[in-house]
């Protein structure tokens, strides 16, 4: 249920709400904004009375939140969650760009990543240490030496950094070197790992499966909020369907739907969306158009030989050009980049 306080309610007020939920056997989750107060009850008797709670002091309403996602829904937060790690808010004003190659292969490979992406204005570099690969014998990346050259990389450039985390037993290593921790589409649905992120105070970049619903991943979503992890950030990256032109189908729908049903920033992945760096831009640029707080893009100075992802990766100048376009549209929706 949804327990929404009146302004100025005082603390004692919330306390006591707090306390006849926990008592009615509910998980209490609580979001403060500027006016209200927002208490998130999880779990608790089916046949509760909301109306018991509408009425004692403080409360301005109190109502069941019909869909399975309580804590990821619009209702928990109407004003919706802007994602801060240091001077880059996810979710405000600002289209945040994340880019950088797909791994990180070299020492001189990621070194020059940083340079092309961050004079390109991105404030996240994006990289693989740990790579899930459909097959056994491709590039798996380089491990904790990868972390350690992303991580310089990016502080010589004052940039943030995401990287994916794929089990449990990397998350020590991931939560020492990165910004933002991704989960791929593959583990959208390891519940496991879930768990174990929800235990972090770090932002979490949870992407949509290839074959997952918007509801599925807002309830993936719901996994690492109801642990008390709230930074966590959703990414549209393509579905599959039975389209073969373009490696996965980019749902730039979803964006729009999700800002409408969550409280989550939304960011875009155009790269793994289509599989092809011509697609890149456009779907970059409609992407922004439809409301994405952020985008992930892949780009390698030299895709050609990229020992990952080449194919959909964008070369430098395509990069800096889409850029310049970005700052042109973003405007018109009401963003910078």
């Amino acid at each position: 249920m949804l327990v929404v306080m009146q302004e100025g309610a005082s603390e004692a007020q919330i306390q006591k709400i707090i306390a006849r939920l926990v008592e009615d056997g509910f998980d209490v989750h609580r979001s403060t904004g500027v006016i209200h107060t927002v208490l998130g009850g999880v779990g608790g008797r089916e046949d509760f009375d909301t109306g018991v709670v509408a009425l004692m002091e403080g409360v301005k309403e109190a109502h069941r939140i019909v869909s399975p996602y309580k804590l990821a829904s619009r209702g928990f937060r109407p004003a919706g969650t802007i994602v801060k790690i240091r001077d880059v808010e996810i979710g405000g004003g600002k289209v945040v760009v994340m880019a950088g190659p797909c791994s990180v292969e070299s020492h001189d490979q990621i070194e020059r990543a940083a340079d092309i992406v961050a004079d390109g204005g991105a404030s996240v570099i994006r990289a693989g240490a740990f790579k899930p690969r459909s097959s056994p014998y491709s590039f798996q990346g380089m491990g904790e030496e990868g972390l350690k050259l992303l991580r310089d990389a990016a502080d010589r450039r004052g940039l943030l950094v995401i990287s994916e985390v794929m089990d449990s037993s990397q998350i020590p290593l991931l939560e020492a070197y990165a910004d933002i921790l991704q989960i791929g589409a593959r583990n959208m649905q390891n519940f496991n790992l879930l768990r174990e992120l929800s235990k972090l105070r770090k932002p979490v970049l949870l992407k949509r499966g290839i074959a997952a619903t918007i509801e599925e991943l807002l309830l993936s979503a719901e996994y690492i909020l109801s642990g008390g992890n709230y930074e966590v950030i959703l990414c549209e990256r393509g579905i599959r369907t039975f389209e073969t032109y373009t490696r996965n189908t980019m749902d730039i729908s979803a964006i729009p739907v999700l800002r409408k049903l969550s409280h989550l920033p939304i960011v875009a992945d155009p790269s793994h969306g289509t599989g092809r760096r011509d697609l890149v831009p456009p779907m970059a640029r409609a992407s922004v158009a439809a409301g994405a707080d952020g985008l992930l893009m892949e780009v390698h100075h030299d895709p050609d030989h990229a020992l990952s992802d080449g194919a959909q990766s964008l070369y430098p100048d395509q990069y800096g050009e889409l850029m310049k376009q970005l700052r042109m549209i973003a405007p018109a929706v009401g963003r910078t980049i």
